[in-house]
């Protein structure tokens, strides 16, 4: 199973000040007297007690984790469904994270029906009102794509004929995210095409988490705030305690350079290595090269998704080649396409963390998993977007 970390209720919920643009980010992350212990270089840092934990998955929580949010967001701020404008509904791509996100607010999930016909056409109805409503719909293009990818389409529009005033397409994972360029000749860019069936079905912005490359922001006519699930990774790295000596940051590939790079610095400025990897022609194995010194260090490689977990598995065997004392995984989308179950199971890795953006189901679940939620996250992006605040300054 998955790593499970528990904690008990708060006993008590500490009031902030009433204006929800106030600076809450009040606490230093790992106020640490050690000058040898790896740092955050993040503000701060994210709490996980996010209600009901999916039944499938166990979601790691906060019980070793400080926080920079108090408690839960809709007690707290008075925040409550009575009096706010503000709903959340779920697609059926992963209700657990929806549901997390609403506990954050303080919110009940809105009331929708979702069923598929015989045919297997989709049908959406909205069980209560919203008009003027600031609408947030939740839903990852995970797999099946085309099929939650045709949900969240309907689910857009069964709002905008119901006179929502603003709707949000939240999008923990977005598919097609990979498809944004031409590589050769006669190839669609899939990235722009649902980017343009998103706005034209009526929403008014997009809130996605770690997209795979950032130009796919300009493929939207509308706004997009872009959340960093890399926050909660390295909170949870942060709290392991690793000598920042022993530490090197690693990037899989080389088109993740950025990525490590900017991973790199919020952890004491560790150093970077990068895995190279060419074909010298056709029908010739890869070579494999590493750029940097990981020799006796404990390596962690990042990456924004992990699908079929070719290129990190092999990246991983060619660290331990070169003296590797441990090597961990960090993704913020687990897609887990056959055989990544496999490869990362096979001892390579001490630790593979990722988060709950895609659901995974238990026999996907193997001993060195663990899993993190991006509910507060998002929680608290919901909140800023619809209360007309800052988004960026969570990850300054």
């Amino acid at each position: 199973m998955a790593s499970l970390v528990s904690s008990p209720a708060s006993p008590s919920i500490s009031f902030p000040s009433s204006n929800p643009c106030s600076d809450r980010l009040h606490h230093r992350f790992l106020q640490t007297s050690r000058r040898h212990v790896i740092r955050c270089g993040i503000p701060d840092s994210l709490r996980f007690d996010n209600g009901s934990v999916p039944p499938s998955m166990p979601v790691i929580n906060d019980s070793m984790l400080p926080g920079i949010y108090p408690g839960v967001r809709g007690l707290q701020g008075g925040i409550g469904r009575q009096n706010s404008r503000l709903r959340i509904f779920s697609g059926t791509a992963n209700p657990a994270l929806s549901q997390e996100i609403a506990n954050y607010l303080g919110l009940e999930l809105g009331k929708i029906k979702i069923k598929r016909f015989a045919d297997g056409e989709i049908y959406v109805q909205l069980q209560e009102s919203v008009r003027g409503c600031d609408v947030f719909l939740v839903q990852p293009t995970c797999p099946p794509a085309n099929e939650n990818l045709m949900e969240l389409l309907i689910m857009i529009d069964a709002c905008r004929r119901a006179s929502a005033k603003n709707i949000t397409a939240v999008i923990p994972y977005f598919g097609y995210a990979r498809a944004d360029r031409k590589t050769q000749g006669r190839e669609s860019i899939a990235a722009k095409l649902v980017a343009n069936l998103i706005t034209e079905a009526g929403a008014h912005r997009v809130l996605a988490c770690d997209l795979h490359s950032g130009q796919s922001m300009g493929y939207f006519d509308i706004p997009v705030d872009h959340v960093y699930g890399q926050p909660v990774i390295l909170d949870y790295l942060a709290s392991k305690m690793i000598c920042s000596d022993d530490l090197v940051v690693v990037s899989p590939d080389v088109g993740g350079v950025a990525r490590a790079r900017a991973f790199a610095k919020k952890l004491s400025d560790a150093p970077l290595a990068i895995v190279d990897k060419r074909r010298q022609g056709h029908n010739l194995t890869e070579v494999m090269n590493l750029i940097g010194d990981v020799k006796g260090k404990v390596a962690v490689m990042v990456d924004d998704m992990i699908d079929t977990a070719g290129t990190i598995a092999k990246g991983a065997a060619l660290l331990h080649q070169e003296g590797a004392r441990e090597v961990y995984a960090c993704s913020t989308h687990a897609v887990f396409s056959p055989p990544a179950i496999e490869r990362l199971s096979s001892g390579l890795f001490q630790e593979v963390i990722i988060t709950n953006t895609i659901p995974l189901h238990e026999q996907k679940s193997f001993p060195q998993l663990t899993v993190l939620s991006v509910a507060n996250l998002l929680g608290e992006t919901i909140w800023r977007v619809h209360d007309d605040c800052s988004v960026s300054s969570i990850f300054q």
